[in-house]
């Protein structure tokens, strides 16, 4: 009956592990994910299913490098809280600096330019002319011929300016 109603409160909040440790982990874990994904992820401002296998299974992966072997409430909520900060303070760093804002956020990528597809730019961000004129249509571009200038921007998405 205890094991059905009894709480050890004491693992439940006190850390087993050191949680300078647990903000170090946090931390290597939260750099190493941002950098692979700034330089080697940029999607079309759409989670697709790769996008959100992908997430999910860098969470898996990371869980245990990033927390260790952790059991209590408290590590967990310093551990959320660790990556919270980072992507905060990065947010901040790059609102602060245009350079680091910059080293942050990649460039926008033209890939529209006077009714011309930037086939290069589709196929160095791995676009398709079928997704790009979906995602046209979606903004209620109906041809691309009709575009003055698309970008693909840092963020993801895409912006459109229509000619005139």
């Amino acid at each position: 009956m205890e094991k059905l109603i009894g709480v050890d409160w004491q693992s439940v909040f006190i850390p087993t592990t050191s949680v300078l440790e647990m903000m170090v982990r946090g931390t290597l874990t939260y750099w190493f994910i941002f950098l692979y994904l700034r330089f080697f992820r940029r999607g079309t401002g759409q989670l697709n299913l790769s996008d959100l296998l992908l997430i999910t299974m860098i969470s898996d992966a990371a869980q245990n490098a990033m927390a260790g072997p952790y059991e209590s409430v408290t590590e967990g909520l310093f551990l959320v809280g660790t990556l919270v900060f980072w992507d905060y303070t990065l947010d901040w760093l790059g609102y602060q600096s245009v350079f680091l804002k910059r080293m942050i956020e990649p460039d926008p990528i033209l890939l529209v330019k006077d009714g011309q597809l930037m086939r290069q730019n589709m196929k160095r961000e791995m676009i398709t002319e079928d997704e790009l004129i979906s995602i046209l249509r979606e903004k209620g571009v109906d041809d691309y011929q009709n575009v003055k200038k698309c970008y693909l921007e840092g963020s993801g998405n895409i912006s459109v300016i229509e000619k005139k």
